[in-house]
């Protein structure tokens, strides 16, 4: 018997590609999301497939289905798009939370949280493991993320221990690939469109922040993985990301190869809040899930390139 899958911000970005692999391991999917920075381009080659169901509706308001797991991704994820509304951004990961563990409560489903890796904020700890507990600006510019997916942790976790509910809680690091939006603000997104329109380059600060990036396929297994462990008792969070660590102006440097631009490199100052340094301990992965990223930045980043070319 097919599963039935519910997808919260399924026409996003992550949310297409995860969407893409329930299809094809033979589930039910329902697609939900409000369109604000999903985008139904990322869908519409699975608009006619009878095993899938979109559902344009905003996670803040009480959502009836019927669905044995629920993967919770909607909340917009890039710092343009979660500043331009912070209040919704806020209510989007708390009160969406909310729902989402409401209603796998009734239904009796597993529900899986896609969390951050801001919730480690600017870390005092490099690299970071689950049990940091972080070091997040509770008033800046980024909290109303930053401070939501705390708190959707927190609800999970609470309705565990007072429901007994069967959760599952990821923390997603930096991540990126075909179907990122051209103007999220994130940087491999800034640089690949830059280059290719010939534009200058941004690196906001010195370039010597570091980040590490994983592929989306890499996170979907990741996430596929967890969802479907058969350890009841573990609950995460775990940390899904590539270990693998570049500084800003490492990445600049590729792309501009990558894409044999003509664009110069110029620096800006660095925005508030800014981390200096992510990347993730991925032990916990590794030993549980039997998951580690597999595709190579250069490789990743030709797929990424290649989607990007035709749109500009």
């Amino acid at each position: 018997m097919r599963k039935r899958v519910l997808v919260t911000g399924g026409a996003g970005f992550l949310g297409s590609h995860l969407c893409d692999r329930l299809i094809r391991e033979g589930s039910d999917v329902i697609c939900v999301d409000n369109l604000f920075t999903g985008n139904k381009d990322n869908i519409r080659h699975l608009l006619g497939n009878p095993y899938f169901e979109f559902i344009r509706h905003d996670v803040t308001v009480p959502l009836y289905v019927e669905v044995d797991q629920i993967y919770n991704l909607a909340c917009p994820a890039s710092p343009i798009h979660y500043q331009h509304d912070p209040i919704q951004t806020a209510k989007t990961s708390v009160l969406g939370a909310l729902n989402m563990l409401g209603l796998a409560r009734r239904v009796k489903a597993r529900v899986l949280q896609a969390s951050t890796s801001e919730v480690y904020g600017d870390p005092e700890i490099h690299p970071q493991p689950e049990n940091y507990r972080g070091c997040v600006n509770p008033i800046g510019i980024r909290s109303c993320y930053d401070e939501g997916k705390r708190m959707a942790e927190t609800l999970f976790f609470d309705y565990k221990r007072q429901e007994n509910l069967d959760i599952k809680v990821v923390r997603i690091f930096n991540t990126y690939g075909p179907r990122m939006s051209l103007n999220d603000g994130r940087v491999i997104s800034n640089f690949i469109v830059q280059a290719l329109k010939g534009e200058d380059i941004t690196i906001y600060g010195d370039g010597s922040q570091t980040r590490s990036f994983q592929y989306v396929d890499d996170l979907i297994e990741g996430m596929y993985k967890m969802m479907n462990e058969t350890d009841k008792d573990f609950c995460g969070p775990v940390n899904i990301g590539n270990p693998g660590e570049f500084t800003i102006k490492q990445l600049a440097e590729k792309v501009l190869n990558m894409t044999s631009s003509a664009s110069k490199i110029v620096y800006k100052p660095l925005p508030s809040d800014d981390p200096a340094q992510r990347c993730p301990v991925i032990d916990l992965a590794i030993k549980k899930l039997d998951w580690k990223p597999h595709i190579p930045l250069e490789e990743g980043l030709k797929k990424t390139i290649e989607y990007f070319r035709p749109l500009i």
